[in-house]
C-alpha cells in the first residue's frame, strides 16, 4: 500500500465509521483500534495499523493521516480544519458524504465511457475488415469483369494494403504505447507529474474547471460550517482544493479581491469559482445570516452540475460515433456497390 492512495469507497466507509464511534462517545484512538479489530482485509489492516502507530506516537489524527502516505491531501486538509475548530465528528461525516459522492461520480464516468470505448473499437475493427479483406475481393470481381472500382474504393483499398504492409511497425508502436501506459500506472510520481502538467494548463477550463470549483465550494462550505471565519475558510478551501497553477491562480484572484474589500460572493463570482447565480444565492444567504447553509446548498448543486455535464459530454460521444461509423461504412459500400450495380444493369 505504500504511496498508493486508498479508494474513495474505503475513505467513505472509514470516515462514516469513525464519525459513528466518536458520536458514541469514544475517542479517535479508541475508534481506530476498534476499526482495526473489525477489519477483515489485509490491506485495510495495514492502513489502520499505520494510523495506530502514528497516533500512539502522540501525533494528531491529521498528522497520522499525512504520515501514513496513503490518504489524499484533501482529506488531510479537511481533518485539520475539523481539529482546529473542534468539529472533527461533523468533518468526518461530511467527508464520508463527499467521498461517497466521488465514488458514485467515478463509477458513473467509468460506466459511461466504457460503452463509447467499445463502440469505437468495434467501428475501427469493422472499417479495417472492409478495407483490408472485403475491398480486395471486390477488386478481383471488377477485374474479372474488365473494369475497375471507383477511385474512392481504390484509394481505401490501397490504404488497407499499406496498413497490412506496415503492420509490424504499427504493432511495435502500439506495444510501446502500452508499455508507456503500464509504466505510468506503476510509477505514482510519474503519473502525478503528468496529471499536474495537464491540470496546470487545463485545470480551470471546461469540466475540469467546474470540478475544481466544486471541490473549492465544498471545502468552503465545510470550513464555514466548522466555525472558521471567512478569511480562514477561504485560505483553508484554497489549500484543500488547489494543487495546479491554473486553479491556484483562480484562488489567488479571489484572495486579492477579498483583500481589496470585495464581498465574499462578489470575489468568488469574479474569480470564476462561482457562477453569477451561485453568487446571488450566497449574497442572500450572507444577508440572512445563513452563509454556511447557502454555501452547502451551492456545493450540493455544484456536485449535481458536474455529474450532469459529464453525462452531457458522454451522451454526445455515443451518437457521434454511431453517425461516424455509419457514414464511413456507407461510403465504403456505396463506392463499391453503385459501380457494380451499374455493370450488372448493363449486362442485364
Amino acid at each position: 500500500m505504500k504511496n498508493k492512495t486508498v479508494s474513495n469507497s474505503y475513505l467513505s466507509f472509514l470516515c462514516a465509521e469513525l464519525a459513528m464511534l466518536i458520536d458514541a462517545g469514544l475517542t479517535l484512538n479508541d475508534g481506530v483500534h476498534i476499526l482495526y479489530e473489525d477489519e477483515t482485509s489485509r490491506e485495510g489492516k495495514a492502513v489502520i495499523q499505520r494510523l495506530i502507530s502514528e497516533l500512539e506516537a502522540g501525533n494528531q489524527f491529521s498528522t497520522a493521516l499525512k504520515k501514513s502516505s496513503v490518504f489524499p491531501a484533501y482529506m488531510i486538509q479537511m481533518v485539520e480544519i475539523g481539529e482546529r475548530t473542534g468539529r472533527i465528528e461533523q468533518t468526518l461525516k461530511a467527508l464520508a458524504e463527499y467521498y461517497e459522492r466521488q465514488n458514485r461520480l467515478s463509477a458513473a464516468v467509468k460506466k459511461s465511457v466504457l460503452y463509447p470505448a467499445i463502440m469505437l473499437v468495434l467501428m475501427i475493427a469493422v472499417v479495417l475488415v472492409l478495407i483490408i479483406q472485403v475491398l480486395p475481393i471486390f477488386n478481383d470481381v471488377f477485374g474479372r469483369l474488365g473494369t475497375q472500382m471507383s477511385s474512392v474504393a481504390t484509394a481505401l483499398m490501397n490504404f488497407g494494403g499499406w496498413l497490412t504492409g506496415a503492420s509490424a511497425i504499427i504493432a511495435a508502436v502500439v506495444f510501446i504505447i502500452m508499455v508507456f501506459i503500464v509504466i505510468i500506472a506503476l510509477i505514482p510520481k510519474l503519473r502525478a507529474s503528468i496529471r499536474a502538467s495537464f491540470l496546470n494548463k487545463w485545470g480551470n477550463k471546461g469540466i475540469f474547471g467546474k470540478i475544481a470549483s466544486s471541490r473549492y465550494v465544498y471545502a468552503m462550505a465545510l470550513s464555514m460550517a466548522s466555525g472558521l471565519d471567512t478569511l480562514d475558510a477561504i485560505h483553508a478551501a484554497a489549500k484543500a482544493s488547489g494543487g495546479s497553477k491554473a486553479v491556484d491562480d483562480m484562488h489567488d484572484k479571489c484572495n486579492k479581491l477579498i483583500e481589496d474589500g470585495a464581498a465574499l460572493h462578489e470575489a468568488l463570482s469574479k474569480s470564476g469559482i462561482l457562477t453569477n447565480q451561485e453568487g446571488k444565492m450566497l449574497s442572500i444567504g450572507t444577508k440572512s445570516g445563513k452563509a454556511d447553509l447557502a454555501m452547502s446548498e451551492i456545493a450540493r448543486k455544484s456536485d449535481i452540475d458536474v455529474r450532469e455535464r459529464i453525462d452531457s459530454i458522454i451522451s454526445r460521444i455515443e451518437p457521434t460515433l454511431v453517425i461516424a461509423s455509419s457514414v464511413i461504412v456507407g461510403v465504403i459500400l456505396l463506392s463499391v456497390m453503385l459501380p457494380l450495380m451499374g455493370i450488372m444493369t448493363a449486362l442485364g
